[in-house]
């Protein structure tokens, strides 16, 4: 047991140290992003003003939500651009 806490702490003082190594996890939409850190496995998401926060529950939620509805509108505006190319 003791290997496996040696090891998360270094990672921890990796980043730390150096700062984390966000790797794109999920595209929400072209603005709202959801990263997570390659080295501790950090996860963050973009905010309202664009800054980085941390992933909790609720913004979960929001991402789920916002998610749902932009495929929605992506496939609505498909469907509009299909229907006006064949009139």
């Amino acid at each position: 047991m003791k290997k496996s806490t040696f090891l998360t702490n270094s990672k921890r003082l990796y980043c730390d140290v150096f700062g984390h190594n966000y790797k794109l996890s999920k595209q929400i939409t072209y603005h709202v992003k959801e990263y997570k850190c390659s080295c501790c496995g950090k996860e963050v998401t973009t905010n309202s003003n664009g800054y980085l926060t941390e992933l909790t529950p609720k913004f979960r939620d929001i991402n789920a939500a916002l998610s749902k509805i932009y495929a929605n509108k992506l496939a609505r505006m498909k469907r509009q651009r299909i229907n006006t190319s064949a009139a």
